[in-house]
């Protein structure tokens, strides 16, 4: 069982990083607002065709649904645009990095909330991943971002490191799949009113090139979620946040052969994000 959950958690950080890399292309010719609305419809196309076909109606419950409301408000809405606007932003890699930071809040809420514990890895892991934060800060002046613009990923990782607790918490009332049918749905027509009553809906458009990327990202994301609320059923948000959080890793691997030109790496991000890492690892040892 604790491989399963780890290779679920692993699987949905590849996922996510291929979207991120994906997205970052797409935004070549579009913008933040068409690759997320995209995203979500992509999302929710694809899980209430899964639901439906998978999930008995039986195990439709309404307990569940002010739970995947929530985070379906929190942290497919609000995290996923704020943590798009990063990698527009500061980059990927930086932005992937910085959005690791989410296991923090997870962890945190989860010995707060779930009465889960807490060990020394975990203070160990804090300082080594608060340490590879301020050399990622550190790089901003030489690839072209401005600090102040990692105000979005941190608080992107705020967001989805709260909305772990939620999703967990609805989990006890729901399977995954129509939980995030529930995430999905909710985050979509929440963004698409949001559209149209701030006037951004005719910003919504993009060429083939940038609709392809889109798609590609919005199946890998939305896959990358879905195995981490698998994940997230069937162990403690405190091992699956953590595991969740490679994903840097290998966006600094993809961003290195599909985004040359593109996004620069210096040898603080690399390193930053590294230190980040280790830090995940120190995290999810302290559980095997």
């Amino acid at each position: 069982m604790a491989f399963t959950v780890h290779a679920l958690a692993v699987a949905g950080a590849m996922c996510s990083a291929v979207a991120t890399i994906t997205f970052r292309q797409g935004l070549g010719r579009s913008n933040t607002y068409a690759g997320l609305w995209i995203n979500l419809v992509v999302g929710v196309v694809c899980v209430w065709g899964a639901t439906l076909l998978m999930v008995p109606a039986s195990a439709f419950h309404a307990k569940a649904l002010p739970f995947f409301i929530g985070s379906g408000l929190l942290g497919t809405v609000a995290g996923r645009f704020l943590r798009f606007m990063g990698i527009e932003k500061v980059g990927a890699p930086v932005a992937a990095a910085i959005n690791n930071l989410s296991p923090f809040i997870s962890t945190g809420l989860a010995i707060l909330l779930l009465g889960e514990r807490v060990t020394l890895p975990i203070l160990a892991g804090t300082c080594v991943i608060v340490l590879g934060t301020i050399l990622l800060s550190m790089s901003g002046r030489y690839v072209g971002f401005r600090p102040r613009h990692l105000f979005y990923p941190f608080l992107s990782a705020f967001c989805f490191g709260a909305v772990a607790i939620i999703r967990k918490l609805g989990l006890s009332h729901a399977s995954p799949m129509f939980g995030f049918a529930i995430n999905v749905t909710t985050a979509f027509i929440a963004f698409t009113a949001y559209l149209m009553a701030s006037g951004n809906l005719r910003t919504v458009v993009c060429d083939g090139k940038s609709l392809r990327y889109f798609l590609v990202a919005g199946v890998m994301e939305n896959v990358g979620v879905l195995l981490g609320l698998v994940a997230l059923g069937l162990g403690q948000v405190s091992v699956v946040a953590p595991l969740n959080g490679t994903a840097p890793l290998f966006v600094l691997v993809l961003a290195f052969l599909f985004l040359k030109g593109i996004e620069r790496l210096t040898g603080r991000i690399v390193l930053g994000t590294m230190f980040i890492v280790v830090g995940v690892f120190l995290l999810t040892a302290w559980s095997v």
